[in-house]
């Protein structure tokens, strides 16, 4: 059963080596993850999954030992994803991150496994992975990473689009308040014009908390460089 989770965006950028001279713009996302990691601690699960978009054909799961690195990105600098043997498939920069927050964290409260959703995942397949991993121990903890729209300004990675604001508003809203229905209605057409990553391990979300009885909180909300980041905590 689903008794705790951690929402929070998966950018590079959010490693203060990536962002070398832009690191104080992110410091208050950063806090909030650090926040948002800690409840979830705090839960005592006996298994934490960490959830997070990824490419076509690169779905699955990474155990704990998985590593990833961030040398694309012009950086020196491994993760691990949990204690365990080195695995031979590498992390996906969005579960990375998430093994960058937990490592900052000095994680060390429950096992932990990766599971890398398709982009493009359909909502009821979402919400199905949700639901087998909240069922797969008595307390289940999830670590969701995964960004709003790459569309709020012109000078954005998906330029200017004049929908952005809105789906990212209820997102957000549905976000910190726990609001699976909105989740799960979430239009997977319009994510993806919007390149919202999020979307999919949001649903995830909302499959594993159905019936759970979780309230959520906003901890932080932002679009800086254009992209929407949230970080909430659901308990």
């Amino acid at each position: 059963m689903l008794v705790a989770a951690a929402v929070c965006p998966c950018p590079p950028l959010l490693l203060p080596e990536v962002a070398t001279g832009a690191a104080p713009e992110l410091d208050a996302a950063r806090t909030a993850c650090a926040d948002a990691v800690g409840l979830l601690a705090a839960s005592r699960p006996d298994r934490l999954y960490v959830v997070g978009p990824v490419a076509e054909g690169a779905a699955g799961v990474f155990p704990a030992g998985s590593t990833g690195s961030f040398a694309g990105f012009g950086v020196d600098l491994s993760v691990r994803l949990g204690d365990g043997p080195a695995a031979a498939r590498p992390l996906p920069a969005s579960l990375a991150v998430g093994a960058w927050l937990l490592g900052r964290a000095d994680w060390a409260d429950a096992p932990v496994e990766g599971r890398g959703v398709d982009e493009r995942e359909a909502a009821g397949a979402c919400a199905a992975t949700g639901r087998e991993l909240a069922a797969s121990a008595e307390r289940v903890a999830l670590l969701v990473m995964g960004d709003g729209s790459a569309c709020r300004t012109v000078k954005a990675p998906g330029y200017l689009d004049e929908r952005a604001a809105g789906f990212d508003a209820e997102a957000a809203r549905a976000l910190g308040t726990a609001d699976v229905a909105a989740l799960l209605a979430l239009d997977e057409e319009l994510a993806y014009e919007l390149k919202a990553a999020g979307r999919a391990p949001w649903q995830v979300l909302a499959g594993a908390a159905e019936g759970a009885g979780l309230e959520g909180r906003l901890l932080h909300e932002d679009a800086p460089y254009g992209v929407e980041y949230v970080v909430a905590a659901w308990s």
